[in-house]
């Protein structure tokens, strides 16, 4: 019996550019997406890597590992799901006067979806994770989202935003619905702004519940490229704030 061909995946330098999207590992190698390894992490690299459709997913003790899935998970705005029991949870916040605030404690949000879930021994969101997309932050390219009630933190979410493009990273809920607040005032300030899709990464039930659906990367390339060019949104002027769901 033949023996198969050895894995050999493109180890990169923070100077490096990734590789193509054509040379990721598929489902059959069973790492569908992976195109390359790095030791470094840099905004830089960051940055490179989202405008290339390319996000870090590593598992502790682990190099860095970089990933372009196919098909890749997108949510496109006008297919969010805000079900009337969202709805009902987001009334009930503005009535009782929960605040939604933006980057007002970026690394604490981070830490927070740094918490292993149920049945996980670890987490992706490293030290040296939440260090770099700080630094990101520090160049207005990756924010978080931050629901209150009386100047305690319930919920989060935290993402990277190049020109009109939205890429969802994590959220974490405090209190029962708290980030799902935080992504439905996400989803309805970004249409008011003339953004079309958040990129989800993988496919998963909760995200199909709320809308989002798998496309080719060949499509999410040629998304990916239209979007990134395009103005930034006003994060700084008119930020995302509570308000009720809008139909």
């Amino acid at each position: 019996m033949t023996e198969p061909s050895p894995i050999r995946l493109p180890w990169i330098e923070p100077g490096d550019a990734f590789p193509s999207s054509a040379r990721a590992l598929t489902d059959q190698h069973g790492a569908n997406g992976l195109v390359a390894a790095s030791q470094s992490l840099t905004p830089e690299m960051l940055e490179r890597a989202y405008r290339n459709g390319i996000f870090p997913w590593s598992g502790p003790g682990e190099p860095v590992l970089w990933w372009t899935p196919n098909p890749r998970m997108v949510l496109q705005l006008n297919d969010f799901q805000c079900r009337r029991s969202l709805r009902k949870t987001i009334r009930q916040a503005v009535e009782r006067h929960y605040e939604l605030r933006v980057d007002s404690c970026f690394q604490r949000v981070l830490t927070e979806c740094s918490a292993p879930r149920q049945g996980q021994n670890g987490s992706w969101i490293t030290p040296a994770i939440i260090q770099n997309y700080q630094k990101l932050q520090d160049r207005g390219l990756s924010h978080s989202l931050e629901l209150f009630r009386e100047d305690r933190l319930v919920g989060g979410l935290y993402l990277v935003s190049i020109g009109r493009m939205l890429f969802g990273e994590s959220m974490v809920s405090l209190e029962t619905n708290a980030s799902k607040i935080c992504l439905a005032m996400l989803v309805q300030w970004a249409k008011e702004h003339g953004g079309q899709y958040i990129d989800c990464q993988q496919q998963t039930q909760h995200l199909e519940f709320l809308g989002a659906r798998p496309i080719t990367r060949e499509l999410f390339e040629s998304v990916l490229t239209k979007e990134t060019e395009k103005p930034g949104f006003p994060w700084q002027e008119t930020p995302p704030r509570l308000t009720l769901w809008m139909e």
